[in-house]
């Protein structure tokens, strides 16, 4: 008897309320696991500083980003504190094809339309040790003028409230914790019975 895992790689999501501290965590990741594939999402908000176009996100016009709703290109999007944000389709389907890892780093509302299209893929909800810590993550930013400040913390209590959407809970209390909590869910996913072929 042989046991072949199967070929498709795992579609593996990172969400969690504006402020908690996906981007950091997810970068963390990809330095402590450079097989992962990471997914470059799009988005229609100012780059801020360091970030790069094609690296951090494809920042595009609204008239680009209608395009690409129009023409299904994006197996997710959503309106958020006044940008609009999604995921290039294609590139992940390839990518979960060729049995490569993919991980997407994105809101709590596109996160919801990838579980409707993906239901297979791995949802994990990153979460603050406190709200008060939350707000004063957004408030180190330096980026947030008092209404948008405002806009996100209302955002973040209506995300909260999705948590139970979602597969597994991670505490972002220190980054180098939650690498190492989101890692041990890859590989616990990994060894998932239904994802071994048996032959004789």
């Amino acid at each position: 008897m042989k046991a072949n895992y199967l070929r498709e790689g795992l579609l593996i999501v990172v969400s969690g309320p504006s402020g908690v501290g996906k981007g950091t965590v997810c970068s963390a990741l990809r330095k402590k696991m450079p097989e992962l594939t990471y997914s470059i999402s799009a988005t229609t908000r100012p780059p801020r500083e360091s970030e790069v176009d094609g690296v951090n996100y494809f920042f595009k016009t609204v008239p680009e980003f209608k395009k690409m709703i129009q023409n299904d290109e994006l197996i997710e999007w959503a309106q958020y504190v006044g940008n609009y944000y999604g995921t290039p389709r294609r590139f992940v389907e390839e990518t979960l094809a060729s049995g490569q890892d993919i991980l997407l780093e994105i809101e709590v509302q596109g996160a919801m339309q990838v579980r409707e299209k993906f239901p297979q893929g791995i949802f994990i909800f990153l979460v603050p040790p406190s709200f008060e810590d939350l707000k004063r993550r957004i408030l180190n930013r330096g980026t947030e003028t008092e209404t948008s400040l405002a806009h996100r913390l209302d955002a973040a209590t209506d995300e909260l409230k999705q948590i139970e959407r979602y597969d597994y809970v991670v505490i972002n209390d220190e980054v180098e914790q939650a690498c190492e909590r989101i890692r041990a869910i890859i590989t616990a996913e990994h060894c998932r019975k239904d994802r071994l072929i048996l032959s004789e």
